[in-house]
């Protein structure tokens, strides 16, 4: 079981990722920092189950397990993407991204 204290830390370090996340995200220098982004917000998402799962002795580490490779799987497919549109156009500029049509 973990104490209060330690819960109410480990939620504000969830909070923390969630913020920089989200933050990266409405920032839009560039895809790979949105990438990133998205993974931190995963990543906050994960903590908040391996957290809840140790509270409650749940099986919040199976949802964690899972999602991480969901996780691995999406930055595959975002990064495969980019090098396509960078092969194809020569640079990735996310305003250009959404105008995208072959």
């Amino acid at each position: 079981m973990l104490l209060e204290a330690d819960i109410h830390a480990y939620l504000f370090l969830s909070f923390s990722l969630f913020a920089v996340g989200v933050y990266g995200l409405l920032s839009k220098k560039s895809v790979i920092r949105m990438l990133f982004s998205v993974e931190m917000i995963i990543n906050a998402a994960n903590l908040n189950f391996v957290i809840f799962s140790a509270q409650r002795n749940l099986d919040g580490q199976i949802f964690t397990f899972f999602t991480i490779g969901l996780a691995a799987l999406e930055a595959a497919v975002g990064l495969a993407i980019i090098i396509v549109f960078y092969k194809r156009f020569g640079e990735v500029i996310p305003s250009k991204i959404k105008n995208l049509r072959w």
